[in-house]
């Protein structure tokens, strides 16, 4: 009997090890196959981005006969990308920092504080989530008209901040709903103010969600275009997508110098989700167990 029962649980041991190490690699497979899947095209625009007019669809391997590092140059400098990137960065630094402040202090604000029409107040952001950036040009046009901030970088910073208010504050509201009061607590009893807590305490602690933020809004910045179109008249004053349009004609587009340029655009946000990439994980691990 006693045999028995070891072959047995000997069996039952072999089968979950068996049934473990084919949910592994099931599981890595399907893993493998989207990272192929969204890596793929990637690779594709950086490798055309070497290759000529004549070959970029001829060739198609990752890997080019020929490398034509011109195209670059030839992109930043036919496709004005100097100025245009320059006007990108500064509109995305702005913007993420007006962002990161001012949700951040709201959000503690909904999280710690009472006041009167708080829940309502809270909810018209939740709405405002549900509301498509094309749905509000109408107003915002009106709105920055009368106001004398059309074809103003202000203009657009302000329109690009108020975009990213609804989400990022949810996001850090969740966050501090969650987190522990007996640190802030504690440095109420040390003499801090309510603006002094939620400098030293609050931001600090809440470092995974707003690299979160971070990552989010500047990638929407970076790649905004629909909006620059609308206020916009002055074509010094539009961000970096406008200058991928030099190479995409009505009849005829460059498509190495495109993608040279795609290329371009792409590499900082790539770059700033890297220096991200800790926080962000662990964000993510611990949005569990915060409290």
């Amino acid at each position: 009997m006693r045999l028995y029962l070891e072959k047995k649980n000997m069996k039952s041991q072999i089968h979950y090890r068996v049934k473990k190490i084919f949910t592994n690699v099931l599981v890595h497979f399907l893993l493998l196959s989207v990272a192929v899947t969204c890596l793929f095209p990637m690779l594709w625009v950086v490798a055309s981005s070497f290759k000529t007019q004549e070959t970029v669809f001829q060739d198609l391997s990752l890997v080019p006969k020929e490398w034509h590092f011109q195209n670059y140059y030839q992109a930043w400098h036919e496709g004005g990308f100097g100025r245009h990137f320059l006007n990108s960065l500064g509109y995305t630094v702005f913007v993420v920092v007006g962002i990161v402040i001012i949700s951040s202090m709201a959000a503690y604000a909904f999280s710690r504080l009472n006041f009167p029409g708080k829940n309502a107040l809270f909810y018209m952001f939740l709405v405002a989530m549900m509301i498509p950036i094309p749905g509000s040009f109408v107003a915002l046009y009106v709105l920055l008209n009368k106001l004398k901030l059309r074809n103003t970088e202000i203009g657009y910073i302000l329109a690009m901040i108020n975009v990213g208010l609804s989400t990022s504050i949810f996001l850090l509201k969740t966050f501090f709903d969650k987190t522990p009061k007996e640190l802030e607590d504690a440095a109420r009893i040390d003499g801090c103010s309510k603006f002094g807590i939620w400098w030293h305490v609050a931001l600090p602690l809440a470092k995974p969600v707003l690299a979160v933020v971070v990552v989010f809004n500047a990638l929407n910045v970076w790649n905004e275009y629909l909006l620059a179109l609308l206020i916009f008249d002055d074509r010094l004053k539009m961000p970096l997508q406008v200058a991928l349009q030099k190479f995409q004609g009505e009849f005829v587009t460059n498509y190495p110098l495109l993608m040279a340029g795609l290329t371009i655009t792409a590499l900082p946000i790539i770059i700033l989700y890297l220096l991200m990439q800790k926080y962000i994980v662990k964000g993510v691990t611990q949005g569990a167990v915060v409290g």
